[in-house]
């Protein structure tokens, strides 16, 4: 029996969700063992060796793409923060709390989206929102709701929630900067960017880092990173939003947090505690209202390059 389209959109964004939880279950891990600058320099290399490979057999690399290369400046340094913050974050921080702050990013995202856009939600994507990031600190305040009157949050999750900051802003400055250029080129400008960027600010830590006496563990989130959470997201994304709004790729980040517990339990971390798990129902039943088939308004459709502009 074959998929519809819609279908096969939605099994894209369960792989993609999927794969994006194993970064922070092995972003934990790897994190305290070496310097978040040098391993994200490292990522970006990576990565973008990939992305670009991708763009020289597909599109190729138009001469138009390098117009205002200052976009693709902003742009990496926006994507460098969030993943700089991100391995600083994991340092401290346990994967499923980490998680659940990227469940912030949506709310964050509408904010930034309103902003940078104008764009407008409907009432059950607002509703949907505020119950994610309900969910969300009642995951990072772990049920305690006196930690969360008094506001006892970690270092690590305060550390990698403005790197989100930065992530959530990303989204709309994509679509705000994008002069036509195909995604994977646009990708590849911004990764390059990112790059140069992250070597101008952390080479030291880059030199003084001992690669070959890194632990294994370090090489496998590398890769992992680099690879599953980077290239083939970004495969998967670009599929999934050619056949779905955009609301409904976007709620597949509140299913991360669950994806998170069956890796935990997977690499014999644990579970968390049950009473954590209510938070993580509020995001699924966030991930349940977004998904439920509505009408799409102003600013909530399927992300796509602008026209070029001189």
């Amino acid at each position: 029996m074959s998929l519809s389209p819609p279908a096969r959109g939605h099994l894209a964004m369960l792989a993609f969700s999927a794969l994006v939880a194993g970064s922070f279950s092995l972003g934990a891990m790897a994190a305290p063992l070496v310097s978040p600058a040098a391993l994200t320099v490292a990522r970006f290399a990576l990565a973008g060796a990939l992305v670009g490979a991708a763009a020289l057999t597909t599109t190729g690399l138009p001469r138009g793409a390098a117009r205002a290369p200052w976009r693709y400046l902003v742009l990496g340094a926006l994507l460098a923060a969030y993943f700089v913050l991100m391995f600083e974050g994991l340092r401290t921080a346990a994967a499923v709390p980490a998680a659940a702050v990227f469940t912030l990013t949506p709310i964050l995202a509408a904010g930034f989206g309103w902003l940078v856009l104008r764009q407008i939600t409907t009432r059950r994507m607002a509703l949907a929102l505020t119950l994610g990031a309900a969910g969300a600190l009642w995951v990072i305040f772990r049920g305690d709701w006196r930690a969360a009157v008094g506001l006892h949050v970690g270092r690590g999750e305060v550390i990698y929630f403005w790197g989100c900051v930065a992530h959530a802003l990303y989204a709309p400055m994509v679509r705000r900067l994008n002069r036509g250029e195909p995604a994977v080129v646009f990708t590849f400008g911004m990764m390059l960017a990112g790059f140069a960027l992250l070597c101008l600010w952390g080479w030291r830590a880059v030199l003084e880092t001992d690669w070959a006496a890194l632990p294994p563990i370090v090489w496998i989130c590398l890769v992992y990173v680099s690879v599953a959470a980077s290239a083939m997201t970004f495969v998967l994304l670009q599929y999934a939003v050619l056949r779905l709004p955009a609301a409904k790729v976007m709620a597949y980040t509140y299913l991360v947090p669950s994806w998170v517990i069956l890796w935990e339990i997977a690499l014999n971390h644990g579970a968390p505690p049950p009473v954590v798990l209510i938070g993580v129902a509020l995001t699924v039943l966030a991930l349940a209202l977004l998904l439920k088939s509505e009408p799409e308004t102003r600013g909530d459709h399927v992300l796509r390059p602008q026209a070029p502009r001189p």
